[in-house]
């Protein structure tokens, strides 16, 4: 991958593939200081009142910097390394690591003082895009550190639950999560419109032996089904279903697939929650199918080969991606005694622009 020059003209070249780099491109990121705020990286230029025509008159390549002068009259020294960052992701800590039961090797990260502003951080936020979870343990459980803790990474979300929620056993609950029932695995919210990007749940106290926490990887799931079952993929991809949920007070719903792909078709996010979820009327020989395709997937979110369980102590902080991991308990009896977790939801926009922030602060 790398930069060349012809007859005034910029090409990006990689993997034996040769494209022109327009002049206008590189001439709306000129960051000169009279172009360029130093501190909000915003421009001091609207680049919509620029002449169409922009047309390079110089370049020269010293030191892997391109100089470049426009017909304009502007002039600018650019990175050839901020160049090719821009024709590629860059964004290597995205890239999913799948797992299932074998995984024994958990993400734990301790809580540190000023964690927030370290490099831990910045590993753990590589680990949660990797894997889709993260543990930090030894986190203060007092005075709903829970909310410090997430808008010490970006915002919280709220929702009708409230800016954050207490999960334990109460009378007449509103939801499941609320009792000490087992809890299959599902994701949380798929009736909202957009779905809550990261849960954070915080053990407050844990005195009962059952309410293991477990998670499946509906990424390393969805992958399987794909293989193995073509056409329950397929249509776990294309239908919509909705998702429901109502309150006293609210009524929330969402049309969406059990299996969303990005518009390469790559996966992009898994709604699992099979007691909110209604599939519209449609052919008899389609529903059987889907029928059929959730009926799979469901036992393979269930099989003890997809599933990890543990159980959190005082402290732990689990941080896990909504759209792609499903999270559950075993029951547990509350004549034990205490099992009390508090919890949040924040967006990627909150973990992209922290992980952003501390890959400048430390130049990583």
């Amino acid at each position: 991958m790398k930069i060349e020059l012809n007859n005034n003209k910029v090409f990006f070249k990689n993997l034996g593939l040769r494209k022109e780099i327009h002049p206008f491109w590189l001439r709306e990121r000129i960051n000169g200081e009279e172009h360029l705020d130093k501190v909000t990286q915003q421009r001091l230029f609207d680049p919509t009142e620029l002449k169409n025509n922009v047309k390079i008159n110089k370049l020269r390549l010293i030191n892997n910097f391109l100089e470049v002068s426009f017909n304009d009259g502007t002039y600018n020294k650019f990175s050839i390394q901020d160049i090719l960052n821009e024709f590629t992701s860059n964004n290597q800590h995205l890239n999913k690591v799948s797992w299932d039961a074998s995984l024994k090797v958990f993400n734990n990260f301790y809580f540190e003082k000023n964690i927030f502003e370290k490099k831990s951080m910045h590993q753990a936020l590589i680990n949660f895009y990797k894997y889709g979870f993260v543990i930090f343990k030894r986190v203060p459980t007092k005075n709903n550190f829970i909310v410090k803790f997430a808008n010490s990474i970006g915002s919280i979300r709220k929702t009708n639950f409230g800016e954050f929620f207490n999960v334990r056993s109460k009378p007449n609950p509103n939801d499941l999560a609320y009792t000490s029932l087992a809890l299959s695995p599902h994701t949380d919210n798929p009736y909202r419109n957009p779905v809550p990007c990261v849960q954070l749940l915080h053990c407050i106290e844990n005195e009962v032996s059952g309410g293991l926490s477990t998670l499946v990887d509906g990424y390393g799931v969805s992958e399987k089904l794909k293989n193995d079952y073509p056409n329950y993929y397929k249509i776990l991809t294309q239908i919509k279903v909705k998702f429901q949920f109502i309150d006293k007070n609210v009524i929330l719903e969402n049309w969406a697939e059990m299996i969303e792909l990005d518009k390469n078709k790559n996966f992009k996010q898994v709604r699992f929650s099979p007691r909110l979820d209604f599939v519209p009327l449609m052919d008899k020989k389609k529903l059987g199918l889907f029928y059929d395709a959730r009926k799979k997937i469901s036992e393979l979110y269930n099989s003890d080969k997809f599933k990890i369980q543990f159980k959190l102590v005082p402290g732990d902080l689990i941080m896990m991606d909504n759209h792609r991991l499903l999270h559950g308990r075993t029951k547990y009896d509350i004549n034990e005694g205490k099992r009390f977790l508090q919890g949040c939801y924040i967006d990627y926009d909150s973990t992209h622009g922290k992980i952003k922030y501390l890959k400048r602060k430390f130049n990583i």
